[in-house]
């Protein structure tokens, strides 16, 4: 896993290896920090100490060819989780979400939540996710799909005029790069303009979007915060909804992706193929690589406490719910 500063990894990584335990695999799970050579130091040593499979959800999907080349040697098979691996023909398998449609959705909700506040033109900004992480290319093209003819037509109005993931992008999904991003884009381009929205990808960027965009006085019955989206469902995020100061955020359950992976290392192990339905949308630069995709799921103010809390993703005493 790539790291414990987002709360979905963590979970992530509980759900796997409860998952594998009770089928009756060993597990050795490790958490790289957001570091690339930690990560490829973590691979290599587990080759050397002994593994049939490795689950990977890269830091960076485009540095981990000579790792894999080493487990390739071995005989030891790679399912990339969640982000996908680039540039090695040694990925076996993909478990992930449908990234295209995470944008989509939020592109969607972030329009649902501007039209209940009045009429275009609306002012938004667009924030992208991390350039070296594959997933933040298809949630940007998902959303754009949506946005991007409403900006043509005039009823968007990007006032920054940024666009693009070579721009919009934030490095790791850092909220203090975004908090920095918003406070530039406010003081360059909102002296007496209102920001309506912000399509955010990720809710460790949408705190750190909302806690500048409160630091200038948004968040008071004149001066509402804007439309702000997220993804990954984090707790404080959730809270956030609850408390009506993030509209959004897309729910992927973790412990639905935890069982894809070790449903896919079971038949790998057993000598049969793994489940997958998609076929033809993730080509990693050297081949495409089968993968099962996931529906994500929206969940704002009126749906939270069927999906999260009658789930038993989340308890009510975590959110405070009333």
């Amino acid at each position: 896993m790539p790291t414990k500063s987002a709360a979905r990894w963590i979970a992530d990584g509980k759900s796997m290896a409860g998952q594998f335990k009770k089928a009756g695999y060993k597990t050795d799970l490790q958490y790289a920090e957001d570091d690339i050579p930690n990560q490829l130091a973590q691979i290599e040593n587990i080759l050397v100490k002994g593994v049939d499979v490795l689950v990977i959800a890269a830091i960076d999907g485009q540095t981990l060819y000579s790792a894999l080349e080493s487990a390739s040697a071995l005989g030891v098979k790679v399912v990339a989780y969640d982000r996908l691996i680039r540039g090695s023909e040694h990925v076996d398998y993909y478990a992930t979400f449908d990234n295209f449609q995470v944008g989509v959705l939020q592109a969607k909700s972030l329009l649902e939540g501007l039209r209940k506040r009045g009429e275009p033109p609306f002012n938004i900004e667009i924030f992208g996710g991390s350039p070296d992480d594959s997933n933040a290319y298809f949630f940007y093209d998902g959303a754009m799909s949506i946005l991007q003819p409403l900006i043509e037509q005039g009823q968007l109005v990007v006032v920054s005029g940024q666009q693009g993931m070579d721009v919009v992008g934030t490095l790791r999904w850092d909220g203090a790069l975004a908090q920095a991003r918003m406070d530039n884009l406010i003081s360059a381009h909102y002296t007496g303009k209102t920001i309506h929205g912000v399509l955010s990808p990720y809710d460790g960027l949408s705190i750190g979007i909302i806690s500048s965009l409160k630091g200038v006085g948004y968040g008071i019955a004149d001066m509402p915060l804007p439309i702000v989206t997220g993804q990954d469902a984090e707790l404080s995020s959730v809270k956030s909804i609850v408390n009506d100061d993030q509209y959004s955020t897309i729910f992927k359950d973790t412990r639905e992706l935890a069982g894809v992976a070790v449903g896919m290392v079971n038949a790998l192990i057993n000598g049969g193929k793994p489940k997958i339905n998609d076929t033809t949308t993730y080509h990693n630069g050297k081949k495409i690589v089968p993968s099962f995709l996931l529906n994500p799921v929206l969940v704002n103010g009126d749906n939270l406490k069927p999906i999260l809390i009658d789930s038993g993703y989340y308890k009510s005493q975590e959110i405070r719910l009333p």
